[in-house]
C-alpha cells in the first residue's frame, strides 16, 4: 500500500466515524418508542348461562360370580351378559352396550389362590327414562343395577350454547353501548370479539347403587329415577373502539 492511498483511507475513516455517532442516538430513540396505543378502546366480557334438564340416562348392571375355574367362569360371566343383550335388544328407544369385565383371584391366609371372583357388566342407555327403567327392572333376574348416571346429549347442548349465544352477544353490545355512552362517547364499533363455550358443568343428583339398594335385592318393577340439569355457559370477549 503506498503512502498516498493510506492517507485517504484514513482520512474516510475519520469522516465516517461522527456520522455514525450522529446516527447511533437516533436509532436508539427509535428503538425505545413504544407502539402505538389508540384511545378509547375498552375490553369488555359478557356470559350467559342456563340450567338445562339432562336428557340422557345411563344405568348399569352387573352380575358377579365366584368359582374356582377362572375359564369356567369367564364363560359364566360372558352367558350372563349375552343374556341381557339378548333382552335388550326387542326394546325400541334403549341401547345396551358392554361395560367392564373383570377377574381377580381370591387368596388365603398363606398368599395361596383359594378361588377366582369375576364381575361384567352392560350399560343401557336412553333418551326415554321410563323405558330404561322398566328394562332395568325387567332384567332384575339376570342382573342387578350397579349406577345411575344422567347426562347431556350433544344435540341438546348445541341448542343451548346457540340459544345462549345471542344471549351473551346482546350482553356484550349493550355493556359497549352504556360504557361508551358513560366515557361520553357517542358509539362504538367492534375491534376484536371472541365467543366461547364453557362447556357443561353437571349439578349432583342421587345416583343409585348396588349397595343402596341392597346387593340381593330383587326388582320387577321399574327403577324409581329422575334426572337432574347440566349447566351450560357461553363466554363472549373482546374489545371496542369508543367514537
Amino acid at each position: 500500500m503506498t503512502k498516498h492511498t493510506a492517507r485517504a483511507l484514513a482520512f474516510a475513516l475519520v469522516c465516517a466515524a461522527p456520522a455514525a455517532l450522529v446516527l447511533s442516538p437516533a436509532v436508539a430513540r427509535a428503538q425505545s418508542v413504544a407502539p402505538y396505543q389508540p384511545a378509547g378502546v375498552l375490553s369488555l366480557n359478557a356470559q350467559a348461562s342456563a340450567e338445562v334438564p339432562q336428557d340422557v340416562v345411563d344405568i348399569t348392571l352387573f352380575y358377579e360370580q365366584e368359582a374356582s375355574d377362572p375359564s369356567a367362569l369367564t364363560s359364566t360371566l360372558n352367558q350372563r351378559a349375552d343374556s341381557a343383550l339378548q333382552k335388550a335388544k326387542g326394546v325400541s328407544g334403549v341401547t345396551a352396550r358392554t361395560g367392564s369385565f373383570s377377574i381377580y383371584p381370591s387368596t388365603d391366609r398363606d398368599g395361596r389362590i383359594s378361588a377366582w371372583r369375576g364381575r361384567t357388566e352392560i350399560v343401557l342407555e336412553s333418551h326415554d327414562f321410563a323405558a330404561a327403567s322398566k328394562l332395568a327392572g325387567q332384567m332384575a333376574s339376570i342382573m342387578q343395577v350397579g349406577n345411575v348416571q344422567f347426562s347431556l346429549s350433544p344435540a341438546a347442548q348445541r341448542a343451548a350454547e346457540q340459544k345462549l349465544t345471542g344471549e351473551a352477544i346482546r350482553s356484550f353490545r349493550e355493556q359497549a353501548a352504556s360504557s361508551a355512552q358513560a366515557f361520553g362517547y357517542s358509539g362504538y364499533s367492534i375491534r376484536e370479539v371472541n365467543v366461547g363455550h364453557n362447556g357443561v358443568m353437571p349439578r349432583p343428583v342421587m345416583m343409585m347403587s348396588a349397595r343402596a339398594m341392597g346387593a340381593d335385592t330383587k326388582m320387577a318393577a321399574p327403577v324409581s329415577i329422575e334426572g337432574g340439569t347440566s349447566t351450560v355457559t357461553v363466554n363472549v370477549s373482546g374489545s371496542v373502539q369508543m367514537k
